[in-house]
């Protein structure tokens, strides 16, 4: 069994098995894909599978899988994966498939959730807009208790190997095609993130024409120059220059919102553009806000309001994977030593009222504009009349999951209960030597297996710490030097690959777009394939507009490749160096 095998294995529970709504439809079972803590504390993402008949449900979770494990390996969902949930939703439907696919004149489909091409089979859309019903979406997500649409995101998948999506109140994808698992993170880009196409582009094969109309309102496309940018503090001001996550420089780039011309964008290719690609730290800056804003950073802990200063007074976060969160204690403006908690005892204070104020703060280097940094804050007034009854609490109350494998740099927690008279010690070992004590614990492990504990108050958690990357293989004709042409299919049990060429932006392999078991093929100007050409060794990057002006890439180039996998980890990278002839 892979290492993807086994973390599915871990993490699918059913549940429960309820009928919406509306008698008439078919009853659905829901199944804990991922339960990283409560739902009202969580954001919870709701897959949803239509098409799939009783006897396709094993490929519709595979099919959840694939896709929620390409979540986690792009950022920032990667970092913050321990803010959702997951549930996936199987309905059984009458038929297999959706409606109009791949064409109009395609039989329609008895279906739960009426998913169709051509924007639910309208000849004046296009063919990849895949649309569903919203209210039978809704009604179906209903069922997974304690979400709403406040804090839930649907996502639904249709059984289909055609190439299509959507993205807006709630996100779709076809289940099974080679780029399927690419598309829901682009359309979470819309959903959740409200970040537009950057396309030049709408219908494929007609060129875009030229932008028209004022600053777009779009925080990724702009009129202004870098100088202006710069001088008026707008749009992507904070990071002109970085080398972007998706290749190449941030800077301004013509072309976006569906135009050629007049109108510019961060960078070359991002997720927004290009499926395969990373978020650019645009379009990430953003989805760690919108992810942030859909979970509350104070979770629990002591409630605002009058307290004594004979006490432990206590604060609950969130705990993002890769980092911790920072929280600074203030005794009326005075900092005070703490994290999770603060021992007034200690603080001497004076008698009178005072005011106590505990921050939180991401420090995350995703987000560069301080107004949107994710923060939240708590306020207690002392008063040294009070007299604090004494109050205990079980040993754990919540921790990192057990259930699942941790990376070789995740940062895993304990909770321990809060008791007014003083601040549980939680001791840390690995493999078996102590490590330390806190609320948490920074793993910095880049190989091997270990065995990780905790222990407070009688009770030991224990995880596996998975913290080998995985490995790679590369498969691809004999010698280094090809005419026209060559293929490269990359193989990893445990992992997800990706690659690079000539040091420009990770791209997520896989397979071919019209076959997923089939090699990637490179040619000097791409090949065409849907109205894009993809495998392009040439200017304008791996997939293009086949209208696009580009030099081909004849000559020498170099490809990397690697790969990550189910807890983080990602493996070494390796190389080959090819030459391209005509």
């Amino acid at each position: 069994m892979s290492k993807w095998a086994g973390f599915a294995a871990a993490l699918l529970i059913t549940v429960g098995v309820a009928t919406p709504a509306q008698a008439a439809e078919p009853a659905a079972s829901v199944t804990e894909v991922q339960v990283t803590g409560p739902v009202a504390q969580r954001f919870n993402l709701v897959v949803l599978g239509d098409g799939y008949t009783a006897a396709e449900q094993p490929k519709f979770f595979a099919d959840v899988q694939r896709h929620v494990s390409t979540l986690w390996s792009l950022e920032p969902f990667k970092s913050y994966r321990s803010y959702f949930n997951v549930y996936a939703v199987s309905i059984a439907s009458p038929e297999s498939g959706v409606d109009c696919d791949p064409a109009l004149d395609a039989p329609r489909r008895d279906t739960p959730l009426d998913m169709g091409f051509w924007g639910g089979c309208d000849a004046s859309s296009v063919q990849r807009l895949l649309t569903v019903d919203d209210a039978a979406a809704q009604r179906y997500a209903d069922l997974v208790p304690g979400t709403t649409r406040a804090n839930r995101q649907i996502l639904a998948l249709g059984n289909s190997s055609t190439y299509g999506g959507a993205g807006g109140t709630y996100a779709t994808a076809s289940g099974g095609n080679a780029l399927s698992a690419l598309i829901s993170p682009h359309e979470l880009g819309h959903s959740l993130g409200g970040l537009d196409d950057e396309y030049d582009y709408y219908a494929r094969n007609v060129p875009g024409g030229a932008y028209e109309g004022g600053e777009p309102a779009s925080i990724h496309h702009t009129l202004l120059t870098p100088r202006e940018m710069r001088d008026q503090h707008a749009k992507w001001w904070r990071w002109l220059g970085e080398p972007s996550e998706s290749g190449g420089p941030i800077g301004r780039f013509e072309g976006g919102l569906y135009t050629q011309t007049g109108v510019w964008r961060p960078s070359a290719h991002s997720m927004m553009k290009t499926l395969g690609y990373a978020f650019d730290q645009v379009g990430r800056e953003r989805m760690t806000q919108r992810i942030s804003a859909k979970v509350p950073l104070l979770t629990g802990g002591t409630p605002a309001g009058t307290i004594g200063a004979d006490r432990v007074v206590w604060v609950r976060t969130m705990h993002p994977v890769s980092h911790r969160l920072d929280v600074t204690w203030t005794l009326d403006g005075v900092t005070l030593r703490g994290r999770d908690a603060v021992d007034l005892r200690q603080a001497h204070v004076q008698p009178g009222k005072h005011t106590l104020t505990a921050k939180v703060t991401d420090p995350t280097p995703f987000v560069r504009d301080p107004a949107v940094r994710p923060a939240a804050t708590r306020t207690w007034t002392v008063d040294t009349s009070v007299v604090t009854p004494p109050a205990g609490g079980p040993a754990v109350v919540a921790s990192t999951p057990v259930t699942a494998p941790v990376g070789g740099h995740d940062v895993v927690y304990v909770e321990t209960g809060e008791p007014t008279g003083a601040i549980p010690p939680v001791r840390w070992a690995l493999d078996g030597r102590p490590a330390g004590t806190g609320p948490d614990f920074a793993l910095d492990e880049s190989r091997r297996t270990h065995r990780l504990t905790a222990t407070t108050g009688g009770t030991t958690l224990t995880w596996t710490v998975d913290a080998d990357g995985p490995a790679t293989t590369a498969e691809l004709p004999p010698g280094s030097e090809f005419h026209g042409s060559f293929t490269m299919r990359l193989t990893a049990p445990d992992g997800m690959p990706e690659f690079r060429v000539d040091g420009d932006g990770w791209h997520k392999y896989y397979g071919w777009p019209t076959d997923p078991n089939a090699p990637y093929v490179f040619t000097a100007r791409g090949t065409e394939i849907d109205g894009l050409a993809y495998g392009n060794l040439g200017s304008g990057g791996l997939t293009v507009s086949p209208f696009s002006d580009r030099k081909p890439g004849y000559g020498r180039h170099r490809i990397e490749y690697r790969s990550i996998d189910a807890a983080g980890n990602i493996g070494p990278t390796k190389s080959v160096t090819v030459t391209l002839l005509p």
